[in-house]
């Protein structure tokens, strides 16, 4: 059996400073890799290799920006002397920036929604693409989308672009992983369902949004998730456990999906 501990491996995790991110960077450096960690604040990234030490690198700059993973991967490859994997955190809600409903959606907060959410993960993925390629060697690519891309929740969570681009992940996500399946390159995605995360602290402020969560997400006693919930599975995915696996799409989302959620009138 492969082993499930990514010891030897150098690892990219573009928005990795805060949240999901940072708890995922955490349990790579316990399992033995090393990571180059991408955020756009410049004092969280310098928290973080403090934090981490020497199993880690920071990188202050804009996943938006279409060099920016091809920087963090240079990094990773002359720090660490190797790249294995990159996994996609970055993004977040678009609702201050125009988000919302439909016939609410400004041309400004589609544009920006589509880019911190979708045009950023294209952007990663084709430098750590790039990289594996040139290297001959394969390697995992996770993409972090959500449940919100195929299953919507319109009386709370009503932000349509975003649900666009995390419906668009899994299309470019399996279009990847087919064509590139032959190179032993993987492509997954890795789906939460609310996550307590500096992004949803609207949610996590709201007690209308927690009681709808209480039967929403009902497993274990009904919460919001926490980011260490999903760090087994992005182990999982960046680790030679997941050699077999590739263009799937792993919902941890404490039971969203298979739960009608009950909204009180």
């Amino acid at each position: 059996m492969a082993r499930l501990d990514l010891e030897g491996k150098v690892l990219v995790v573009i928005g990795g400073t805060t949240g999901l991110g940072l708890s995922a960077v955490r349990a790579f450096v316990h399992e033995g890799a090393c990571v180059v960690i991408v955020g756009l604040d410049k004092e969280s990234v310098k928290a973080a290799e403090r934090e981490l030490g020497r199993a880690a690198l920071g990188l202050a700059a804009d996943a938006v920006k279409p060099r920016t993973a091809d920087r963090a991967v240079g990094m990773a490859v002359r720090r660490f002397g190797g790249f294995h994997g990159l996994y996609h955190v970055a993004g977040g809600s678009g609702r201050k920036m125009g988000d919302g409903p439909l016939h609410e959606l400004t041309d400004e907060g589609w544009r920006r929604t589509i880019d911190l959410n979708l045009s950023s993960v294209v952007f990663s993925n084709r430098a750590a693409v790039r990289q594996l390629l040139a290297q001959g060697t394969g390697g995992s690519i996770l993409n972090l989308g959500s449940v919100l891309g195929w299953s919507p929740s319109p009386r709370y969570f009503a932000t349509h672009a975003y649900a666009t681009a995390k419906s668009a992940i899994i299309g470019f996500t399996r279009g990847v992983a087919a064509y590139y399946a032959s190179k032993n390159i993987r492509c997954n995605v890795l789906a939460p369902g609310v996550v307590d995360t500096p992004m949803a602290r609207r949610a996590a402020g709201d007690e209308n949004v927690l009681r709808f969560l209480k039967t929403k997400q009902p497993l274990d006693g009904g919460r919001i998730g926490r980011p260490s919930d999903l760090d087994a599975a992005a182990v999982y995915f960046m680790s030679d456990a997941s050699r077999f696996a590739t263009g799937q799409v792993l919902a941890v989302d404490g039971g969203w999906c298979v739960s009608e959620g009950q909204i009180r009138v």
